[in-house]
């Protein structure tokens, strides 16, 4: 099975400016931690945007439920900030023949402590065995589009 990673951003992939205090979006830790996995299937990683998720607009999921329907690959892992995955896993319903599992991070892939290499472990595990449709993988738990939110009080995601 071939799986198409697709990288928009978010915590998994931000680093620390530390003379600025700040936090930025930088380039996809996907690659490196299928690497360091030892993954033993065949894979590529496209990245569509580098955007915290409260930047991506109905444009930027337009763009990329365009080029889900039009790509030729069934099966996909989106790395996707937290805020508003939700949104954008709700915005790719519908698409036939596709199985597509969004994740992330709550704490930046590069930190020591994260729970970036745990969810993207989740998320191609669910991909593999999941019908089509599309998902959301955070936390050890699965989700449908349209059935998650995410409780930002208690920093997880949740059923509706």
């Amino acid at each position: 099975m071939h799986i198409r990673f697709i990288t928009t951003g978010g915590t998994i992939d931000k680093i620390y400016f530390d003379a600025l205090s700040q936090f930025e979006v930088g380039e996809s830790v996907v690659e490196h931690i299928l690497t360091e996995g030892l993954v033993d299937f065949e894979y590529d990683v496209v990245s569509l945007f580098q955007k915290d998720s409260l930047e991506i607009d109905d444009a930027d999921r337009k763009h990329l439920r365009e080029y889900i329907e039009s790509d030729d690959a069934t099966h996909y892992v989106i790395t996707h900030g937290t805020d508003t995955m939700s949104d954008t896993a709700s915005a790719l319903s519908g698409l036939d023949g596709k199985t597509v599992v969004l994740t992330g991070a709550l704490t930046p892939g590069r930190f020591r402590t994260t729970d970036a290499v745990f969810n993207v472990g989740m998320a191609v595990a669910t991909v593999q065995i999941a019908k089509p449709g599309v998902y959301i993988s955070m936390s050890g738990q699965v989700f449908e589009a349209g059935a998650v939110r995410k409780n930002r009080a208690e920093n997880r995601f949740e059923s509706t």
